[in-house]
C-alpha cells in the first residue's frame, strides 16, 4: 500500500465522526449545539451533513464545512 492509498484511506475514515465523540476531534461547535442543528435538520439544512447508521448519528467533516461557509460565510 502506498502512503498516498494509506492517506486516502485515512480520511475517508476520518471524515465520519460520531456526533458524541465529535469533542474528541474538534472544539466548536459542542455536542449539544450539533444535537440541536439535527435537531432542526430538515429547516437548516443539516441533513445534508449526517448520516444515520443504525441508532448511530455521524457527522461528515467535509459537508459540515460547506454548510458552514454556505450559512456564515458573508457574516463577520
Amino acid at each position: 500500500m502506498t502512503t498516498e492509498q494509506m492517506t486516502t484511506e485515512t480520511t475517508t475514515l476520518t471524515d465520519l465522526i460520531p456526533l458524541s465523540k465529535w469533542n474528541e476531534y474538534y472544539q466548536f461547535p459542542s455536542v449539544g449545539a450539533i444535537r440541536q442543528y439535527v435537531f432542526r435538520a430538515k429547516t437548516n439544512g443539516f441533513d445534508r451533513v449526517i448520516r444515520r447508521i443504525g441508532r448511530k448519528i455521524y457527522i461528515k467533516v467535509s459537508e459540515f464545512t460547506k454548510w458552514i461557509e454556505e450559512n456564515n460565510g458573508g457574516q463577520n
